[in-house]
């Protein structure tokens, strides 16, 4: 019961906070969509609420608009895997499908980001030529960490001490 609750929570709130359902009645739909796909999934079953919620409890952590959309588009991802899998010649999954490819393409800058967390993850940094690369980088790396860690404030009592204004 639970992870139908969580299931329709996150899907709703994604939906509406992207502008992707126009109306009440849309969203009408979608829940009665999600809830026939409950009903495939035999989603009222007494284990489903062992260990708490898979998606929601990872959503309070991420604050800022852009990290909810990095967070937010694997989420879908997951959902649209988890569909592919699933009977579509039933209406509410083609429906529940489309509405998350809509999604998805509106967040597909989130995508590109975790790619690039993947891909950091996957950096062999006991290769001497990866080494050699990121020594190269550091002071770049390090500018810029101090750059977005400034306070506005302080960045704009250095210019002003730079500026002979």
């Amino acid at each position: 019961m639970a992870f139908q609750t969580y299931s329709l929570l996150v899907l709703s709130v994604i939906m509406i906070s992207f502008g992707h359902v126009e109306n009440r009645s849309n969203l009408l739909q979608l829940q009665n969509d999600i809830d026939k796909l409950k009903a495939d999934f035999n989603s009222s079953h007494s284990d489903v609420a062992d260990g708490g919620p898979i998606f929601t409890d990872k959503l309070s952590s991420w604050t800022e608009r852009n990290e909810k959309r990095i967070i937010l588009s694997q989420i879908i991802s997951m959902y649209l895997k988890m569909l592919e899998k699933t009977d579509k010649s039933k209406a509410h999954v083609r429906n529940i499908s489309e509405e998350l490819h809509t999604l998805k393409e509106s967040l597909s800058d989130g995508s590109q980001k975790i790619e690039d967390l993947k891909n950091l993850t996957k950096l062999e940094m006991s290769d001497l030529k990866v080494q050699r690369k990121a020594v190269n980088e550091l002071f770049s790396v390090l500018q810029k960490l101090r750059d977005t860690s400034s306070s506005p404030k302080r960045k704009r009592s250095q210019f002003q001490r730079l500026c002979k204004c």
